[in-house]
């Protein structure tokens, strides 16, 4: 049995837009657009203007299969279970509105790897990179099948390396993963100028197969391709409380799901209903995105051709570009992720609540590309991570009867892993897992966090006597 808080339940995320006009330089020019401005709203959620959450779950029903959680992890399963078994019920259940959560508040890098693999053996790194990269391909023709209005690009991101020692030690990486058949390919300081005119770096990898996504749009979108295969999806629908047995009993606030097995699909908030609690941390990730740059006003900056980049330091920073134009940044130091007392999952304030993280983390990216401090910042946001002490994602099935299906903590991958769960956590309703069964991060045990307050104490000593982030 596990419960939710119904005050905490209640606590969904609201914010309210004005109309502004901006103009703004870009090394002696001028640009001039029209802009949403909203204090507390993602990039992505804004695109997908007038969308209406569905009403809640009023009375008692049943399923077959209860899904709980309306973002990647939680859609894609819908997706995947329905489609193999169209005579089933499937019900999903979100909280607030689907993508709410980091699958619409993320900083929509769609990579290939797993964190907390970096020392894999040569052959487990290739399947990982295998498997990853079908991900991504998966995902790409999901959407064109269903013809999605998704805003994508897959030009490929690079991993900058700031010295020369990691430089020679990233190439060295690369030929051995090339003989690997891992397609990475190492870019020399110039080379990297071709792509980014960018401070600070010695060379770079590049993955070609990567890029960047609009997760609001993607899992909005398929809403009605579930809708028509049967799937019962209820928005505005907290599970308060789980009761486990051959048939799992869910309550919401304002009525029940009996069901024969359910999905966590809930990632940095499954500690909230009673799971994984010692697993996880709930890292709240700042991000924020630029008005959008016309095309020229890109290749001034010195960004062609490639959808986004990470650097290699501790304090890791990351940012990518949207097909319009919108630089998106997030990362850069401490001040980019908050850890709350006792797993707190809602951030008091929101994106308001944070500016002096944005104000650091608007600094790193000046560093990077100084001219950018004259671009007016129109949307920041703030999303829930679950992160594992590891790093490792967690997947599989638990509790006495084997009922609970889960998949969580991607500690910053979720992007791709969390619509890769889906494909997982189908196989293994199914009873058929041959595919994923080697995988090291499927059906595996963790190492324990430590409860409060040893957790958040532990926590803000390593972050700031330190001074690195936990690389996410």
């Amino acid at each position: 049995m596990a419960s939710l808080s119904t005050s905490f339940a209640l606590q969904l995320m609201r914010a309210g837009a004005s109309a502004a006009n901006l103009t703004w330089p870009l090394n002696g020019r001028i640009f001039r657009e029209r802009l949403e401005i909203d204090p507390n709203c993602s990039l992505w959620a804004s695109k997908t203007p007038g969308y209406r959450p569905r009403p809640a779950l009023k009375g008692a029903i049943h399923a077959d299969l209860a899904i709980i959680g309306g973002g990647f992890t939680g859609v894609s399963a819908a997706y995947y279970v329905s489609k193999r078994f169209p005579n089933r019920r499937v019900v999903l259940l979100e909280a607030a509105a689907l993508a709410n959560g980091a699958s619409g508040r993320n900083g929509g890098m769609m990579l290939n790897w797993v964190n907390g693999f970096e020392d894999a053996p040569p052959e487990l790194a290739a399947r990982i990179y295998r498997t990853t990269s079908a991900g991504i391909e998966a995902l790409c023709r999901l959407i064109e099948e269903h013809h999605l209005s998704v805003d994508y690009r897959r030009d490929g991101t690079v991993a900058i390396y700031t010295s020369p020692a990691r430089a020679e030690a990233a190439h060295a990486e690369v030929e051995a993963q090339n003989a690997l058949g891992i397609p990475t390919r190492f870019l020399n300081s110039s080379e990297l100028r071709a792509y980014l005119r960018i401070e600070h770096g010695c060379g770079a990898v590049l993955d070609p197969g990567t890029g960047q996504i609009n997760g609001a749009q993607l899992v909005r979108g398929l809403g009605p391709v579930l809708e028509a295969r049967g799937v019962q999806i209820y928005e505005g629908t907290p599970v308060i409380r789980i009761e486990e047995g051959r048939r799992i009993t869910l309550t919401t606030l304002e009525g029940s799901v009996r069901a024969d097995a359910i999905v966590l699909a809930t990632n940095g908030y499954t500690g909230a209903l009673g799971y994984f609690r010692d697993a996880l941390f709930p890292l709240h990730s700042h991000v924020f995105a630029t008005a959008a740059l016309p095309v020229d006003a890109r290749e001034q900056l010195g960004w062609r051709g490639l959808a986004g980049f990470s650097d290699d330091l501790d304090r890791i920073s990351y940012a990518s570009m949207t097909c319009d134009g919108h630089l998106v940044f997030g990362g850069g130091g401490n001040h980019a992720y908050s850890y709350l007392f006792n797993n707190r999952t809602v951030f008091p304030g929101g994106a308001a609540a944070a500016r002096r993280a944005h104000a650091a983390m608007e600094r790193t990216l000046q560093r990077y590309f100084p001219s950018t401090q004259t671009l007016p910042i129109t949307h920041r946001w703030v999303g829930t991570l679950g992160v594992t002490f590891d790093r490792r994602p967690l997947i599989g099935v638990r509790g006495e009867h084997r009922n609970v299906y889960y998949a969580l903590g991607y500690s910053g991958h979720g992007v791709t892993l969390a619509n890769l769960a889906g494909e997982i956590l189908c196989d293994l309703y199914s009873g058929d897992d041959s595919r994923w069964r080697e995988l090291p991060f499927v059906q595996r045990s963790y190492p324990r966090i430590p409860p409060e307050p040893f957790r958040w104490i532990g926590y803000h000593i390593f972050t700031r006597l330190t001074g690195k982030s936990p690389r996410v």
